[in-house]
């Protein structure tokens, strides 16, 4: 994975999504689906980290915990076949660029091996927009949580792998998950008027995604 020339700032809200190289499926099935949002929490920590492999046997020799401390917090995130989104507030230095790191680096060498291939997996260096409202942020919600709709996937990818998205986080009414989901929620008196809120938003946001000024934000 590339360097980048800009820097992150801290506490503030970030869209990042990337998709597998030459558009190619990077979730081949569940098993993969669940690596990597196993990877999305296992490697947001401050602390060194290896391989989930190595992880796994401190956990069982009983070494110390890793800190409680993250990089970042997840807002929404959507795993689709090809690509992923997520809404990411950084909370130390570096840290949506050492998340991305671990995240893309450890994948990448879990899926090469299970598939016996080499080389690259994403398309480059992920990509990023800065969230520089509170209105976008609600809307983007939205798109990230009903991604798969957005992009109305269905038919044989469905049948292969079906997406994974906060979605069901933000409409279950508890508090169980990996997103910090009031941030967004905490707007709304609850969470039924979100869920109408989005769902009223799911028209104008694949209508807007059609448009070419936003083809670098809304990945095909």
């Amino acid at each position: 994975m590339g360097t980048r020339k800009k820097a992150f700032t801290n506490g503030e809200f970030f869209h990042i999504y990337n998709r597998g190289v030459d558009k190619r499926t990077i979730f081949s099935d569940g098993h993969d689906q669940h690596r990597f949002f196993t990877s999305m929490i296992e490697f947001n920590t401050i602390d060194p980290i290896g391989s989930l492999y190595e992880n796994s046997f401190h956990q069982l020799g009983g070494e110390t915990a890793k800190s409680e401390e993250r990089l970042v917090n997840i807002i929404a995130f959507c795993l689709n076949p090809n690509h992923f989104h997520f809404i990411l507030e950084q909370l130390t230095d570096r840290g949506i660029s050492e998340f991305m790191r671990r995240l893309s680096g450890g994948y990448t060498w879990y899926f090469n091996n299970k598939y016996e291939r080499s080389g690259s997996l994403f398309q480059g260096v992920f990509k990023d927009v800065h969230i520089d409202s509170n209105e976008y942020l609600l809307h983007l919600s939205a798109y990230v949580n009903l991604n798969d709709r957005a992009h109305q996937l269905g038919g044989l990818t469905a049948k292969l792998v079906s997406s994974k998205s906060s979605w069901e986080e933000y409409t279950n009414g508890g508090n169980e998950g990996i997103c910090e989901k009031e941030i967004v929620l905490g707007q709304f008196k609850n969470t039924g008027e979100y869920k109408k809120f989005a769902l009223d938003s799911l028209d104008a946001i694949i209508r807007r995604k059609a448009e070419p000024k936003e083809l670098d934000i809304y990945l095909e």
